[in-house]
């Protein structure tokens, strides 16, 4: 077991963002059908389909939704640190609600109806059985699965180093 020099604590490490992810539009339901109907792939050959038809017919609505989740009140970002997951609110610093990197021990991708057409997911944190938070509509949740679990991974490490916990290496 590694022995701190006795009298010292080591220094805390300031909380620094890794990645900052935006949720895409998938993750509401009005997203969700959009998707859905643009998804169709009923039609003549590959190129000519009703989900094609429909994409084209939703421009509109779909700019218009666009840029309302991107106004104040309604977008948000995800935003990993080397300590936490904060989900915040706009581009202000002001945090809705955050879990620390060793509040859970499994990440689940939850592909709803309609999310696969943006390509997105929900990524599902659990600590054990036990839902402990949750982030909608994520694009690539895989990579950003992967990402968060290495920090996270790396975060319990030093958490053990500090605590005098970790073997010593070997030589």
């Amino acid at each position: 077991m590694v022995q701190p020099i006795s009298g010292l604590t080591p220094p805390e490490v300031e909380e620094v963002t890794v990645m900052t992810v935006f949720p895409s539009m998938g993750a509401a339901p009005l997203g969700r059908l959009i998707g859905r109907l643009c998804g169709i792939r009923w039609g003549i050959g590959k190129f000519f389909t009703l989900g094609k038809l429909f994409a084209l017919l939703l421009i509109p609505v779909a700019l218009v939704y666009f840029f309302w989740r991107l106004s104040p009140w309604a977008c948000r970002r995800y935003r990993l640190t080397n300590r936490r997951l904060i989900v915040h609110r706009w581009l202000s610093r002001q945090e809705l609600r955050s879990i620390r990197l060793d509040g859970f021990d499994q990440i689940d991708i939850e592909v709803l109806p309609g999310q696969e057409w943006f390509p997105c997911g929900n990524l599902i944190f659990r600590q054990g059985p036990v839902l402990v938070f949750e982030l909608p509509g994520v694009r690539e949740p895989d990579v950003v699965q992967q990402a968060i679990l290495k920090t996270a991974r790396s975060y319990q490490a030093v958490q053990q180093v500090r605590r005098g916990q970790a073997e010593p290496a070997a030589v």
